[in-house]
């Protein structure tokens, strides 16, 4: 059976799309079967997989309106393992569209619920909001991965999803788990890095996982060439980190 996993922050540029995409790319090459829903009107996800954001014509739109299944939405990527459920600018309406919909938290989950039995992991990138999107990803969720980035603001707002979280956990989902921090963007010569990395992992120490994602020019680079760091450049550091959080995520839940 598949666990789902929320990839959020309602931050933006902490490192949600790269990890959602890396992750997934990671998991594949590690020969776990992989379904990453791109749940970001951005759809940066999807351009990050090699998908022509403008040829898509059903995804995760149509499967939170209900007006295509998840098997419909599903593309297959230029990456082992790897299916896609794209998105679209599109995307950006359905927040106004679901709120006088009978159980609107709940349209994603029962759109995917199903597929579980499908992968090994699905992976959800989240918009960078606490809105309807990602209330629907949380309540589908089996646990959230959080990624928070090495610097000065890092901690603010964190106290406010950690909230979310609770609330979802409260009413919508009570089985929703921390599956753990995640500390980007890190760069071992600057002490506020170092300094961020000490707090988090003081207050949270169990909850932040191991491994940390580093600063890396090829990271940057890879998504303007639609691919993964794990296609682009696997001998990078970016993509040792990556498979790093695969391998360690993997364990946990052998």
């Amino acid at each position: 059976m598949g666990k789902i996993i929320a990839i959020a922050n309602q931050k933006g540029g902490v490192g949600k799309t790269t990890t959602s995409v890396n992750l997934a790319a990671s998991l594949g090459v590690l020969e776990k079967k992989v379904l990453l829903i791109d749940a970001d009107p951005q759809a940066n996800a999807t351009s990050g997989l090699g998908i022509d954001v403008e040829q898509v014509d059903v995804g995760t739109y149509q499967l939170l309106e209900h007006t295509a299944t998840a098997e419909e939405c599903i593309i297959t990527v230029d990456s082992p393992n790897v299916d896609l459920i794209p998105s679209h600018i599109d995307l950006v309406a359905i927040e106004i569209e679901l709120v006088d919909k009978e159980d609107r938290e709940y349209m994603l989950k029962k759109a995917i619920t199903h597929l579980k039995s499908s992968y090994d992991y699905i992976l959800i990138d989240c918009a960078p909001s606490l809105g309807l999107l990602t209330l629907n990803a949380l309540t589908a969720a089996d646990a959230v991965i959080i990624p928070i980035q090495c610097e000065y603001f890092a901690l603010e707002g964190l106290g406010k999803l950690l909230n979310t979280i609770k609330s979802v956990q409260k009413i919508h989902n009570k089985d929703l788990d921390i599956e753990g921090l995640l500390l980007t963007m890190f760069d071992q010569r600057l002490r506020l890095s170092n300094q961020v990395v000490e707090e988090v992992q003081k207050h949270f120490s169990d909850m932040v996982f191991d491994t940390i994602i580093q600063r890396n020019v090829r990271l940057g680079e890879a998504p303007s060439h639609g691919e993964s760091i794990i296609k682009y450049d696997i001998s990078s550091k970016g993509a040792t980190n990556y498979l790093s959080l695969a391998k360690e995520i993997i364990k946990k839940n052998a």
